[in-house]
């Protein structure tokens, strides 16, 4: 017999410990002030820590959730493996993993070097990868978790000068999947959210060239770029029990891009 839940009780997160890599700014301290709102207590894990700290004292003083800090570098098994231990310790779970952490590297092919190329694949792939090995098994255990990854737009269309970071979205695109039907059976959802442009530290060389911004607004439908907290809507359905029969999706939020 089929149970009926209030809809809006399906997107609550109290009690839930959200761990959010890259949490710190942009488009992950937004993602996790989503969370904190519906309840979840966040753990923000990110390289700089007078950053950390600043974004945690914000969550604090905003929601009635409980947050700590601590420092992450994702291009390091033992930090991340550091961080989920932590996360563990203070709050006994982790419910809810967010991939944030990203670097972009732009230029022609000819001129990146392959250091550029795998520095952007360390921290955007395999960090993303050692996060969800080291969280995995905590899930499994409590038979229940939410994961999202976040990709990218470039993980379905492409932008020239941009093979790094495009080969990077596309393979968290195939991360996603994959792991999204290794644990199907444990309770666990792996999704991941494609977004397009936002206006994040990240593209701040696009913003600030107007003849490059202008270009990027005539491809978007919508005809601007994203606001910060317009992400929060889709990472809190992903997190939240309302998506129990969602896994291995990947959601476009680009203004329309994709669809051309």
């Amino acid at each position: 017999m089929e149970t009926q839940h209030s809809i809006l009780d399906l997107f609550k997160l109290n009690g839930q410990t959200a761990l959010v890599i890259g949490g710190n700014r942009g488009l992950g301290l937004s993602m996790a002030k989503a969370l904190a709102e519906a309840g979840a207590n966040i753990v923000i894990a990110a390289r700089d820590e007078a950053v950390n700290k600043e974004s945690e004292q914000l969550l604090k003083d905003s929601y009635a959730i409980k947050c700590i800090s601590v420092s992450c570098d994702v291009t390091s098994e033992e930090s991340i493996r550091s961080a989920v231990n932590m996360a563990v310790k203070a709050f006994g779970k982790i419910d809810i993993l967010v991939n944030s952490a990203g670097i972009n590297i732009r230029g022609p092919i000819e001129s990146l070097s392959l250091d550029d190329f795998n520095k952007v694949q360390e921290v955007n792939v395999t960090g993303t990868w050692l996060a969800c090995r080291e969280v995995v098994p905590i899930m499994k255990q409590n038979g229940y978790g939410r994961i999202i990854n976040m990709g990218s737009m470039l993980a379905l269309t492409a932008i020239p000068e941009r093979t790094p970071y495009a080969t990077s979205k596309g393979a968290i695109l195939q991360l996603t999947r994959a792991l999204a039907m290794e644990v199907a059976l444990d309770g666990v959802t792996v999704n991941a959210i494609l977004p397009g442009p936002f206006a994040t530290d990240l593209n701040l060389p696009l913003i600030n060239d107007p003849e490059k911004y202008k270009a990027f607004i005539s491809k978007i439908p919508m005809g601007r770029w994203g606001e910060l907290h317009e992400i929060g809507g889709i990472a809190l359905y992903l997190a939240s029990k309302a998506s129990s029969y969602t896994t291995g999706g990947c959601f476009s939020i680009d203004g329309g891009w994709v669809t051309q």
